[in-house]
């Protein structure tokens, strides 16, 4: 096995012998071959561990020995304890997915303060097959089979290619000692179901079967390159707009395919989005129809289906005193300023008679049954009917603010002035008002 990784790092994990490495070590037999096969690799490294504290004194035993070994092979090693059961409460999480995104982001964090340049953990071929089984029987797309990713961002996996049994045996072999996990025995668990009874029953039926899973990777790997090409194409065609938070994908699109259903999935897969045949009757419903996913949301707009990620703080109204100069909003920084003359016409600009406002002036959102006069027209009109008017998008609605005198509309920031408050020959002091984003 040791010549064999040799091999594999060579050819294909070069980056690892001239970086700077974390290896993850539980104190299982996994992770402390993978630290024993480092060292005699010549590869620089530290051990980083977990107590998730979740086993009691075991928990504490595994410490002690992850300690013992770090000495034992003279390097330097990280622990770090977590209250994992508050953490699950805290973010409504399974146990199991609370430890992941600990011991994840902790290594990351770890890898950033100190300039490590990857992590490595012990994940090999029975884990892969264990995690497309997972996904297989919990409903996925062609990414959730196509196996766990040997390099992803920092983090590495050269003991993919190998399996349980390989590393037992190097284990045996050269009397490396480790800590059994007694948690792995337990079948209450998906993964542990799927190791002790299922896979169990799939390799009698087939003795070669890593084999032939990997076989299958490679080959699901290959389609997923094609389909990742075909998408990428596609949405080239299909996105009229992007930014940091939105998307906005045009219908038409997507209803000449023959089949959008798949389409929509690739294009909107990962934002969290599970209600595919909701999303595929968008592309035919009513303007403002909406589907969500726990934080992003998909609305029909017209020709239109606009992607955003839903915010979660709530505005606040923000008052403006005569002394203010600069106001932050959600939207952008508003300047005041007094004015010699009205010069040049942009929406982002107004001038307003400043003896005719009323401070402290308020920024806030728009409600339902708001009125204003709007500047170069005759009387009033609802807010929601110039919206209407001006073909606004339902998430351009919900951004929109007001800028107000008391509960007077002087502006519709961005948008319209209100007539009341115009400069005319009898204003004696301007007051000019900019919106910056």
């Amino acid at each position: 096995m040791l010549n064999e990784l040799k091999e594999h790092i060579n050819d294909n994990l070069s980056f690892l012998k001239g970086g700077k490495l974390l290896v993850a070590v539980s104190g299982g037999i996994d992770s402390v071959v993978l630290a024993h096969l480092s060292q005699i690799l010549g590869l620089n490294f530290a051990l980083a561990h977990c107590n998730f504290n979740l086993r009691g004194e075991e928990s504490d035993a595994d410490e002690e020995f992850v300690l013992q070994l770090a000495e034992d092979l003279e390097l330097e090693v990280f622990i770090e304890n977590f209250d994992t059961l508050k953490y699950a409460a805290d973010n409504k999480c399974s146990i199991q997915m609370a430890a992941r995104e600990l011991r994840y982001n902790w290594f990351e964090e770890l890898a950033n303060q100190l300039n490590y340049d990857f992590i490595l953990t012990a994940h090999h071929a029975d884990d892969n097959l264990e995690t497309f089984l997972i996904n297989f029987t919990r409903g996925t797309g062609l990414e959730g089979l196509t196996g766990i990713p040997e390099v992803n961002a920092k983090f590495v996996r050269p003991l993919l290619p190998f399996s349980s049994n390989d590393i037992q045996e190097y284990a045996k072999e050269n009397k490396i000692k480790w800590r059994d996990d007694s948690s792995n025995k337990s079948t209450k668990y998906v993964r542990n179901k799927l190791r002790h009874e299922v896979i169990p029953i799939l390799k009698e039926i087939n003795p070669s079967l890593l084999q032939s899973f990997q076989s299958t990777l490679n080959n699901l790997n290959d389609t997923s390159i094609i389909v990742n090409e075909s998408i990428d194409g596609f949405l080239n065609k299909a996105i009229d707009y992007i930014d940091e938070n939105n998307v906005t994908f045009n219908i038409d699109a997507f209803k000449k395919l023959n089949n959008p259903k798949p389409y929509l999935y690739e294009s909107l897969k990962e934002f969290g989005f599970t209600q595919w045949d909701d999303i595929l009757n968008l592309l035919d419903a009513e303007t403002s129809k909406q589907v969500f996913s726990s934080t992003y949301r998909l609305i029909k707009n017209r020709e239109h289906l606009l992607l955003s990620k839903i915010s979660v703080d709530d505005f606040e109204n923000i008052s403006i005193s005569e002394n203010d100069k600069t106001i932050e909003t959600p939207i952008g920084s508003l300047f005041f300023d007094e004015a010699d003359a009205i010069f040049g016409t942009r929406t982002n600009v107004i001038f307003v008679d400043k003896d005719v406002v009323k401070y402290p002036l308020k920024i806030r959102k728009w409600r339902e049954g708001d009125v204003f006069y709007p500047l170069g027209m005759t009387g009033k009109k609802k807010i929601s009917k110039f919206f209407k008017d001006e073909k606004l998008s339902l998430l351009d609605k919900e951004n929109t603010l007001l800028l107000c005198s008391a509960e007077d509309i002087i502006w519709v920031i961005n948008r319209r002035a209100d007539n009341r408050f115009r400069v005319t020959e009898n204003t004696k002091h301007i007051l000019k008002v900019e919106l910056k984003a």
